[in-house]
């Protein structure tokens, strides 16, 4: 089954896709993955998008231990052979990773809202992340601004525990200290 979120894409072949058959996709600026063998493709991000994706990898790289990396997309978290996700931003532990893909559930996974994403970042792709046992999921909403922070409870349930909009700032603890302020990662867009 293909999910298509921009335009119609056929698979190579009928049935669930696995990770080999992305291999094949154009490299075309979308962004391609797998939830459960269904394929979701992205248009390419608008401006609030990636400028606030670029400014919160500085805040996260600025801020992260040596036992930790952070990677902002295209960089691929694979689950078997039907799960693949691009988060807009991911820290994992820095011995997990390999050169192609982070073979384990990252320690947080950041996803910045589009009209065309939005619907996928806040629910199948929030679902997948909580599934995977992604401790930290970070969503920005780049029209407000806004952060919005679920953690794993006990049972390994999602649980909002913060939420910091304009200049409120948000202070992480997990996977490290870090603070955020949602119109900083906007800079002047911020404004407007």
């Amino acid at each position: 089954m293909t999910v298509m979120t921009d335009s119609q894409y056929l698979p190579p072949r009928p049935g669930p896709m696995t990770v080999h058959d992305l291999e094949g996709l154009p490299d075309d600026g979308r962004r391609y993955e797998l939830v459960d063998g269904t394929l979701l493709v992205s248009p390419a991000p608008g401006r609030r998008h990636q400028k606030a994706s670029a400014r919160l990898y500085g805040v996260l790289e600025a801020a992260c231990p040596p036992q930790f990396d952070v990677l902002a997309a295209p960089f691929a978290v694979r689950s078997g052979d039907k799960v693949e996700l691009q988060p807009d931003l991911l820290v994992g532990w820095e011995s997990e990773f390999t050169e192609r893909n982070l073979p384990t559930a990252p320690v947080l996974a950041v996803e910045v809202l589009s009209p065309s994403t939005a619907l996928h970042d806040l629910n199948t792709k929030k679902a997948l992340y909580q599934r995977l046992g992604v401790r930290s999921y970070w969503v920005i909403d780049p029209d407000e601004p806004a952060l919005t922070v679920f953690e794993l409870n006990e049972e390994g349930v999602y649980q909002q525990v913060a939420k910091a909009a304009g200049d409120e700032p948000f202070v992480a603890i997990r996977p490290f200290p870090v603070r955020v302020i949602p119109n900083d990662l906007l800079g002047r867009l911020s404004e407007s």
